[in-house]
């Protein structure tokens, strides 16, 4: 409350509407390829393809898999169902839903879907179920999402929501960089077509 009480000279926000963002002739490739950069990992799910099996393919010795998804038949663990976040740890993939990707920095939008959002995080690896029809250019158009309130987008019933971009990573220790520092050592990002 100090600060507010300080301030002798406010601004307005400025006029954005004239900012020319940036667009790519394909999204989808641009945030492939960005996904790749970012150090995570971006798959085009042929049509028909059990998802389940390409998750066992990726990481065969995964023991433990967190999901609430319907189609997650191989979950062993489910972020519904756990008594505390906790209880999440030792989880090697997480499976959750993106509502859109961003083909800028490759950021997935996830709101919160599970009651406990610690499998975004605490998994070892984690994958992002990801419609390709739900890419847009830059972080313009996904705040617009967002503060349109867009269904898709949403804060859902949980209030919560966060932008991933690839696994967690750091190099800030003797600028090494080191992958997996503060959360999932991978994040590979699944493309369906509907």
């Amino acid at each position: 409350m100090k600060y507010r009480a300080n301030i002798r000279e406010q601004f307005d926000m400025p006029d954005l509407s004239d900012i020319q963002a940036i667009t790519y002739p394909d999204p989808l490739l641009q945030f492939m390829n960005m996904t790749k950069s970012v150090g995570g990992n971006a798959i085009e799910v042929d049509k028909g393809r059990d998802v389940n099996d390409l998750i066992r393919e990726l990481y065969p010795d995964a023991k433990e898999i967190a999901s609430n998804l319907p189609e997650i038949t191989i979950a062993t663990r489910n972020p519904d169902e756990v008594g505390r976040a906790r209880d999440l740890n030792g989880t090697d993939v997480g499976v959750v839903r993106g509502s859109f990707g961003v083909a800028e920095n490759a950021c997935v939008w996830i709101p919160q879907q599970m009651k406990e959002k610690a499998v975004c995080f605490i998994s070892e690896n984690l994958v992002i179920l990801l419609k390709k029809s739900e890419i847009v250019n830059n972080m313009h158009e996904a705040y617009k999402r967002l503060s349109a309130g867009d269904s898709v987008a949403g804060l859902s019933d949980y209030g919560y929501g966060t932008f991933i971009s690839g696994p967690s990573k750091t190099a800030d220790i003797a600028q090494v960089l080191v992958m997996g520092a503060q959360a999932a050592r991978s994040a590979t990002v699944l493309l369906l077509d509907e």
